[in-house]
C-alpha cells in the first residue's frame, strides 16, 4: 500500500486516466484535450490559486469533481426541473462512488475516502470550510472557462438566474476572485445585470 505523496500522486494519476477517456475533446493551447481532463486540470489550478493550503481530501475532490461525467448525460433525464434535480443527485453519487473506488485502489483509508465522498456529494456547503472552498472553485472555474459559451445558448432571464444562484453559492473569497475575472463584453454585461438585482 502506498502512502503519503506517492499515494496522492497515484490517486491523481488514476483520476486523470479516468477523465482522459472522455470521447469529447476540446482545443487548449492549440492541442486537443479530453474535455473532462481539461476541466479537472482547471479545477486544480483554481483551487491552488484560491486555497493554496487546501487539505488533501479537498485537492482530491476538486480533481475528481466531474469524473467520467459523460457517462451520465443530462439528456438521459426529463428536460424539466425535476429531471434536472434527479440528474444532479445521481451525478453526485456517481462521482463519489467512482472516486472512492480509485482512492481505495491508490491505498487511501476509509476516513479519507469518506471525506472525499462527502465533498463530492455537496454535503454541508455553508457549514464545512472545505465544502465551501470546493464550491468557490467550481463557480470560478465555470465563470472563467465556460460561462461565455454557455450564456448565448440560453434565455437571458435563465442566465441571470443562474448567475445569481452561482453568486449565492460563493464565499467572500470567491466573490473577490470573481470580480477580478476578465470577461468578454457581453458576459460582463450579464454578470453586472445579475449582481445589480442580487
Amino acid at each position: 500500500m502506498s502512502t503519503g505523496p506517492d499515494r496522492f500522486r497515484t490517486a491523481i494519476d488514476l483520476i486523470d486516466a479516468a477523465n482522459a477517456a472522455d470521447p469529447t475533446t476540446v482545443i487548449d493551447a492549440g492541442a486537443p484535450v479530453p474535455a473532462e481532463l481539461l476541466y479537472s486540470w482547471r479545477m486544480t489550478a483554481w483551487l491552488d490559486r484560491l486555497y493554496p493550503h487546501a487539505s488533501e481530501p479537498l485537492k482530491l475532490a476538486a480533481r475528481a469533481q466531474h469524473i467520467r461525467r459523460w457517462e451520465h448525460p443530462r439528456s438521459a433525464y426529463p428536460m424539466d426541473r425535476i429531471g434536472y434535480l434527479k440528474w444532479r443527485t445521481a451525478l453526485y453519487a456517481f462521482h463519489a462512488d467512482t472516486t472512492a473506488a480509485l482512492l481505495r485502489k491508490a491505498g487511501y483509508d476509509d476516513e479519507t475516502v469518506s471525506r472525499v465522498r462527502s465533498l463530492l456529494k455537496k454535503e454541508r456547503i455553508k457549514t464545512d470550510a472545505d465544502a465551501q472552498a470546493l464550491e468557490d472553485t467550481i463557480c470560478l472555474c465555470f465563470l472563467e472557462n465556460y460561462f461565455a459559451d454557455f450564456a448565448p445558448r440560453h434565455d437571458e432571464d435563465k442566465v441571470i438566474g443562474i448567475l445569481r444562484k452561482t453568486w449565492g453559492k460563493m464565499s467572500e473569497v470567491g466573490h473577490a476572485a470573481a470580480l477580478k475575472l476578465p470577461m468578454e463584453p457581453e458576459a460582463a454585461r450579464l454578470v453586472e445585470k445579475a449582481l445589480a438585482g442580487a
